[in-house]
């Protein structure tokens, strides 16, 4: 089994690159060598999307903004890494 792949698009019309890299940083730093690759894509037209190895599972314009970090660690662990515990993260969705 390959590990999960992870791409956060962001618009660089609206500077959103820093948003983009420390999310990027923040499931780096919790997944760690769990996860096979975090890319960042640069786009355009307000787009900001989280995609784990081809499934969306954030959309700024469908899920009303920007994820904080807790949620978004939710959503990669639920979609990719099931078996894996957040620790208060989990118990903060309880």
């Amino acid at each position: 089994m390959t590990a999960p792949h992870i791409t956060i698009t962001y618009c660089t019309q609206c500077n959103w690159l820093l948003r983009a890299s420390w999310m990027a940083s923040e499931l780096l730093n919790t997944f760690g060598a769990d996860l096979g690759a975090v890319t960042l894509k640069p786009g355009t037209g307000g787009i900001f999307v989280v995609d784990a190895d081809g499934t969306r599972i954030w959309e700024r314009k469908a899920d009303g903004g920007f994820p904080d970090a807790a949620e978004l660690k939710r959503r990669v662990r639920d979609a990719v890494l099931p078996d894996w515990a957040l620790g208060h993260a989990d118990k903060a969705a309880e």
